[in-house]
């Protein structure tokens, strides 16, 4: 099928390519008003309790937005600004959707414990929707800034959100826009020529339209947040960077063994080689990808769908536009070792050159069982730091610490005795004149970890609702175990219990419940790939192993990083002891797919040298040889799409947000463990440990192959065999 794909397309090139730039041309003009499109996301996954809680609580006592201020930096008693605070708050009454104002000037508001500062809340009308209720923020803010105060810190939960995803869009952009640019020198330096040096970059700008275009449609249908352009940008940047180069170098290959073939001929063939690669590589980490949506949680879903959308795009480009481009600029694309103007220092290629990764195998073949005892302990100590993962929601802490919202926040709770963290909240569904409600709270207020506690007033008399405000963060570790110790009181009355605690507990609680399900769905579906690549069983169990090892000295290193805060000073990151609830699962899987992406290009070429090896050879000597053939011809192919993808993640891992910091700072370490200490090492070393047994399979009396592993054979390996 690919080889007759790769044909056709070799046939029309020029159509090939049209249509794809019509595809990018619409998705620039169409996709690009997806961030209009996408929704806010839930705190927490639907039907849970805190949820369950947020939504009763608004039911009975409805709220809009409410925006806050800290006016600070002058004496609250000045004249100045005792004169001019009165017609500012009257403004800001004036202000459309705004509905109550609590300042101390006018209202009666909050004093700063240093007197220097006071506290402005501003409560919006529920009925507004969130655009409205955006602009009127937005004004009340600007109202405020006429105070003659040297500090006028405007926040709320409102205008933090904005905040985020105003910058996750500038970040993105420019970062994805230094990534690009600084990735076609690259590319050009290392493929030789701008011709050849392009066609990765078209690739990835075409993988990403086209897929706003797709996502633009799929938010007809479904909900999906912001998070899910993020990932869109990421993924067809990397893979249809890492797919591109896969099918040139094929090419190259293909025409250094047959220099007398017509270029058409040569680009089917290397479509149909590498494209298999291509295709097994989209389809393991669109598995990655399905294990996130499985989770249920809301922002994973979002991003799942967005990455979804990304690798379908990405592989499709893979195995049509770089083919068309490549047969019509064939010419231009030197040969491996030539030297050109932006390759200057290449020496040509000769029989017994080894790449970087084939120096690795070597090694690690020289001595595999020392090699893969030594590899793996290093792997599991620098996993130990996720015995002591902590998992909390960061909020407000993603924001830069020089972020207006950020020190509004910040002033607020720290600045007035009588605010700072956010209550454990306990709905209980009776009165509180009944003994048994008034005894219940009082069990609750002797358990540990409260810090203070008060009744919400002007309620319906049916319900009660308490406060209790944990010790530490709002939503630390002693916020955490105070709401798990609350919900597992032994009591008569009907209570819930909410707040941002309860959120994070209620979504961990949720992700651990789905997650076997999920990684069920990951693992067998990733095996049965492997085994239709491979038609083996060792070496899908082999690759998994692998993986997962990769998984864990990633979040390893996470933890040590933004938890502990080990190197914290030197990346520009303010640890605040935990991780986001949902980073480790969404870096987990994104680093499970793109992991099996470089293991997919490996193990591929590797099955091939191993379906044309010389059978006058010892098994285990074959599978030696096929090993250290197969790592050394792709290895040029993974190292440069390593690379070229950690560019790509070095534009989040510079981020001012902490979010983003995690996820490319995490996915870099995760690339260069996976690239070094996996590929270069554990795999050879394993592979050559375990021989002939890697491609046994059930059903077969000894670990030879049978007739599929026929005399199907590269052309590159048959003109080394006949040499």
């Amino acid at each position: 099928m690919l080889d007759r794909l790769g044909a056709i397309v070799a046939r029309a090139p020029r159509t090939v390519v049209v249509a794809w730039a019509l595809i990018a041309l619409a998705g620039a003009v169409i996709g690009g008003a997806v961030f209009d499109e996408t929704v806010e996301i839930e705190d927490a996954p639907a039907g849970t309790e805190s949820m369950a809680v947020a939504q009763a609580l608004d039911e009975i006592d409805p709220e809009g937005e409410v925006v806050t201020a800290v006016i600070a930096g002058r004496d609250f008693f000045a004249p100045e600004l005792g004169d001019a605070a009165p017609a500012v708050m009257e403004r800001v009454r004036a202000v459309p959707g705004v509905v109550e104002v609590t300042d101390a000037y006018t209202a009666g508001g909050l004093i700063g414990d240093d007197a220097r500062s006071s506290l402005v809340s501003v409560e919006l009308a529920a009925s507004l929707s969130e655009d409205e209720a955006l602009a009127a923020a937005k004004e009340v803010r600007d109202v405020l800034r006429d105070l003659p105060a040297p500090d006028v810190l405007v926040g709320g939960e409102l205008l933090s959100q904005e905040a985020f995803v105003q910058r996750a869009i500038q970040d993105t952009a420019v970062g994805e826009a230094v990534a690009v640019a600084v990735l076609l020198v690259l590319l050009v330096m290392l493929l030789g020529s701008f011709r050849a040096g392009v066609i990765p970059i078209l690739t990835a700008l075409i993988a990403i339209c086209g897929s706003l275009l797709l996502l633009r449609g799929v938010l007809t249908m479904v909900d999906v947040n912001e998070f899910a352009v993020n990932v869109v940008t990421i993924l067809g940047l990397g893979l249809a960077v890492d797919y591109s180069l896969l099918v040139i170098a094929r090419f190259r290959e293909e025409r250094e063994a047959s220099p007398a073939s017509a270029p058409g001929a040569l680009v089917a063939r290397a479509t149909a080689r590498a494209g298999r690669a291509v295709l097994v590589s989209g389809l393991a980490v669109c598995n990655a990808l399905a294990g996130m949506l499985v989770l249920g949680d809301p922002l994973l879903s979002g991003m799942a769908v967005g990455g979804a959308i990304a690798v379908v795009v990405a592989t499709a480009t893979g195995l049509t536009f770089v083919p068309a481009m490549i047969m019509l600029v064939h010419r231009h694309i030197p040969a491996v070792g030539v030297r050109t103007w932006s390759r200057p220092w290449a020496r040509p290629a000769h029989a017994g050159r080894v790449t970087l990764l084939g120096r690795l195998a070597r090694a690690s073949q020289a001595r595999p069982g020392l090699v893969a005892t030594a590899t793996a302990g290093v792997l599991l100590v620098v996993a130990a730091p996720i015995g002591s993962l902590t998992l909390g929601s960061s909020d407000i802490h993603s924001l830069p610490a020089g972020s207006e919202e950020r020190r509004a926040y910040e002033a607020l709770t720290t600045g007035f005795e009588d605010l700072g963290v956010e209550p454990v909240v306990v709905l209980v569904r009776a009165p509180v004149e009944e003994p048994a409600v008034t005894a219940f709270l009082d069990r609750v207020y002797e358990l540990d970890g409260i810090e203070d506690a008060r009744a919400v007033p002007d309620l319906p008399t049916e319900v009660t609702v308490a406060e209790f405000t944990p010790t530490g963060s709002s939503t630390g570790a002693a916020a955490q175990q105070l709401v798990r110790d609350i919900r597992a009181l032994d009591s008569d009355v009907d209570f819930s219990v909410g707040g941002p605690a309860a959120e994070v507990v209620d979504s961990q609680d949720h992700l651990t419940d789905r997650l076997p399900m999920a990684l069920g769905l990951v693992l067998l579906s990733t095996f049965a790939l492997l085994f239709a690549l491979t038609r083996s069983v060792v070496v899908p169990i082999k690759a998994l192993v692998l993986n997962a090892l990769t998984i864990f000295a990633t979040l390893g290193v996470l933890v040590a990083i933004f938890q502990w805060g080990w190197f914290a000073s030197v990346l520009g990151i303010e640890p605040w002891g935990a991780l986001d609830v949902t980073t480790p699962l969404f870096i987990g899987l994104l680093a499970f797919g793109l992991s099996m992406d470089y293991e997919v290009f490996l193990l591929s070429r590797i099955h091939e040298e191993w379906r044309a090896r010389d059978r006058s050879l010892p098994p285990r000597e074959a599978n030696r040889i096929a090993v250290l053939r197969g790592i050394t011809a792709t290895g040029p192919v993974v190292t440069t799409a390593a690379v070229a993808i950690s560019i790509v993640f070095l534009a989040f891992a510079l981020s001012s947000l902490t979010a983003m910091k995690e996820v490319g700072i995490g996915m870099i370490v995760a690339i260069a463990i996976d690239v070094t200490l996996i590929r270069g090492l554990l795999l050879p070393a394993t592979m050559t440990l375990l021989g002939e047994w890697n491609w046994w399979r059930p059903g077969r009396r000894r670990p030879s192959p049978d007739g599929t592993d026929g005399p199907d054979r590269s052309p590159a390996s048959a003109a080394r065999q006949s040499a």
